[in-house]
Order: C-alpha cells, then structure tokens, then sequence
C-alpha cells in the first residue's frame, strides 16, 4: 500500500529530491530565484505601464462629475510598491514575510478596486460582482508561478477566492440580504440580482487554476532542483574531463557504451619533465605535487589554446591530442604550432623559477601524427575515452629517444610535411635529421628537432 502511496506520488508531483541538496546547488536555486523577483517586478512595471497607458487613452465610461475615481489612486498606489519590489529585488534579498505580504496586497488591491466601482457609477453593491476586471487574478496568480514556488501562488489564489468571497458577502449583506439572491439565469444578466451558483463558478475557477498551477510548479521545480544539482555536478566533472570530451558525453545521441569508438586521423603530443620520478622520491610530497600543478598550469592552456584536447595525465606526463575528440582538417598544424608555444611557456616558467632561486626544469615535447581510434574503453560502472594507435606508441617511443637526441622538443618528418600543407609555417629553427633509429621502431624514422 505505501508503494503504491509513493509511485502515486511520485506520478502526481515528479520524482522526489534524494538527501539534503549541496549548499552550491541550494546557492544557485537561490541566484535563480533572485532573478525570478527581478523578472516578476519587471512584469509588474510592465503591467503598471500598460494599464495607465490605456485608462488615459480610453474615453471614460462613468459621469464627468463623479466623486471618487479609484483607478488612477490604484495605479499609482500600485506603481509605489511594484518600484520598491523592484530596488528591492536588485539590490537586497527579499525576505519570505515580505514576498507574502506582497502577494496579498496584489490581491486586496485589486479587489478595492473592484469594490470600489459600485461607488463610481453610483451603483448598488451587486454592480460590481459583473465586472471583468475579476479575471486580472489569473495574471497576478500566473505572475507568481515565475518564481517556482507553489507557496506563493497557493497564497495569491487563496487571497483572490477569500477576496472574491468577502466581496460576495459584502454585496448580499448590503443589497438586502437573501432577497437580492435569485435562481433565473435571466433575471441574474438582466438585474442587479445575484446569482450564487455563478459567483461560486467564479471562486471554484480561481481555486482549480490555482490548483493546477501550483501543482505544475511543484513538478517543474524538481525538475529545477534535479537539473540545477546535474548541472552542478557536469560543471564539477568538467575539471576532470577536457570541454571536447565533456561535449562527447552530453551530445551522445546514444547511451555511450565501453568498446564503441571512432578511426580518425590525429596528432598525438606529448609532454613530460626530465628527471621529474627522480625529483619526486627526493622531495617532499607537497613540493612534489605543488610543482607539478605549477607544470600543469602553464601547459595546459597553451595545448587548449591550440586546439588541443587533454586526453590524460600520466604523472609528470601529459597526454594531448589534435583532432582526436574533435575531427578537424588541420591536426598536424595545430600539434606543431602548439609545440612552438609550449617551447617559448616552457622558457618563460623556467626563468620566473631561476628568479624566485628555484631550479629550472626541462620539459620534453614529442608529437607523431597518424591513424588512431578515439573511443570508451573500461567497463559500465567506469569509463573512460582514450586513443589507441601507432601515433599514440611512437609518441611515447620519442619520449623516450628525445634524451638520445639531446633534444627537447621532437617530431617526425610526416607531422611536418603534412603540417606545412594544412597551412602551418614553422618559427623555430627545425633540424631535419634523417634515418634515425628509435628503440621499439621497426626500420628507421626521419624525426625534426625544434630549436629555440
């Protein structure tokens, strides 16, 4: 029975809120809620704006010589506080208490208004209860459901029917008692007489649209609540993912399953620090993680700049690809010219380091370009996109041959040429050395040195 009490639930209002919602995700449903007052407030003036514009263009329908024309006092009353909502809404957060309070002064305004008619035309109490301007509820009960909170819209609709009630009461009391209630739909539309059935038509309307507003609001702010905490959490994960792999994942027109990949030509880079495993057993563990973050820092963004994708981080070594999780039609030019401005980051870190007294660093750039597979590999319970590929081997290879070379930044002769054709026009100085023999290399490699 209580399982079938929650799946009903669960049908009626949408699924629940698991736990107790992070204080981020709660600070940014509250950001959205800020807006939300600002965006009512807007609506408000707007509302303001538009009413006066059309009572003073439109020819008045009661005598010249009336005592007491309530709308214009309304407008302006109304314009009074819907400014200080507004200064409110952008410069402090508006405290509960006084939302509600606003909401209910909406209501009773409106409803003086409308009582106040009978006073105008010189009319008997009953006048009013025919007047249109009863439907102006739906808009303020409509305008609180911006805030995606059934509580206020809830209030609004309980303040119109109460209103609308009290109006009621005030008219049958006044106008003679039960002997101005009639049951002849005729005599109600042709006579001051009052139609009890249609006035409670009016109150159950209110009390259903409300209903069903409020209950539309609940649903869609969990939904709210839901899509906030995941947006929160993709932007949280976005620092473990590369923005091209982030895209990857919430783009996929399919659930993303282990073994699914694609075969693209791309320029694989890769970065490492000289003697970094070294350093690392003789130094303590913070400096060691501190130095490496400072590495990080500086290399990341210029590979990123360049079009380049993060693919992992493997210790002091940075695994990068051009083209990979993106297909573009100038990899190998990206790679290189990246490797030119990691050369010129890696010159400036080294001497703010030698300023601060600090040892230099060498740090190693190696690329090969070629046929790869980008894909998911790993199991359901734990993914991860990576490139697999001759380029991805020889990379690492020439990691290993760039000490061999007394060089720190390595490329083969295919990464050059087709780099120049997709437009790239090298800077540095380039060392062309041919038929060099790489350890895990069947044959020999024409490979390119980068002098600064």
């Amino acid at each position: 029975m209580l399982g079938m009490w929650r799946n009903l639930q669960r049908a009626i209002l949408g699924e629940e809120i698991d736990g107790k919602l992070p204080d981020r995700v709660q600070d940014a449903i509250k950001r959205q809620q800020t807006q939300s007052e600002i965006l009512i407030a807007w609506v408000q003036v707007f509302i303001v704006v538009t009413f006066s514009t059309l009572y003073a263009l439109s020819p008045k329908t009661f005598a010249a010589d009336v005592m007491f024309a309530p709308v214009p006092y309304a407008l302006m009353i109304y314009g009074l506080f819907t400014a200080l909502r507004l200064l409110l809404a952008y410069f402090s957060k508006m405290p509960a208490w006084f939302i509600g309070i606003s909401v209910i002064a909406d209501m009773a305004l409106l409803m003086f208004l409308i009582w106040s008619f009978h006073i105008q035309y010189e009319q008997p109490p009953s006048f009013y209860l025919k007047a249109p301007t009863l439907l102006y509820v739906f808009i303020f009960i409509a305008l609180r459901a911006l805030r995606f909170e059934a509580t206020y819209v809830l209030l609004a609709g309980a303040s119109a029917a109460i209103g609308w009630l009290i109006l009621l009461g005030y008219a049958v009391q006044i106008d003679g008692g039960m002997a101005q209630i009639t049951r002849n739909y005729v005599e109600f539309t042709m006579s001051h007489k009052i139609l009890l059935g249609a006035e409670f038509d009016k109150v159950i309307s209110i009390v259903v649209v409300t209903l069903i507003i409020a209950l539309v609001i609940v649903r869609a702010r969990r939904l709210l609540i839901h899509s906030v905490a995941q947006a929160t959490a993709a932007e949280d994960l976005s620092r473990f993912f590369s923005p091209e792999i982030a895209a990857q994942i919430t783009h996929s027109e399919s659930w993303i399953e282990p073994g699914t990949g694609e075969s693209r030509q791309a320029a694989i880079l890769h970065c490492d620090l000289q003697g970094f495993t070294k350093l690392s057993m003789e130094r303590p563990a913070n400096e060691v993680i501190s130095l490496l973050a400072e590495y990080q820092s500086r290399m990341v963004p210029v590979i990123q700049k360049h079009g380049g994708t993060i693919d992992k981080f493997l210790g002091d070594g940075i695994l990068a690809t051009f083209g990979a999780a993106v297909s573009t039609e100038q990899y190998a030019a990206d790679c290189l010219r990246a490797m030119e401005y990691l050369e010129r980051e890696a010159a400036t870190w080294n001497s703010e380091r030698k300023a601060e007294g600090k040892d230099p660093m060498t740090v190693r750039f190696v690329s090969a370009v070629g046929a790869i597979v980008f894909g998911a590999v790993g199991d359901n319970s734990r993914l991860e996109y990576t490139v697999i590929g001759e380029p991805v081997n020889l990379a690492a290879k020439l990691d290993k041959h760039a000490k061999d070379e007394n060089a720190t930044s390595v490329t083969t002769r295919e990464a050059l040429d087709l780099a120049k054709a997709q437009g790239y026009t090298p800077r540095a100085q380039l060392e062309l050395r041919e038929a060099r023999h790489v350890e895990g290399v069947n044959g020999t490699v024409d490979l390119v040195i980068f002098r600064p």
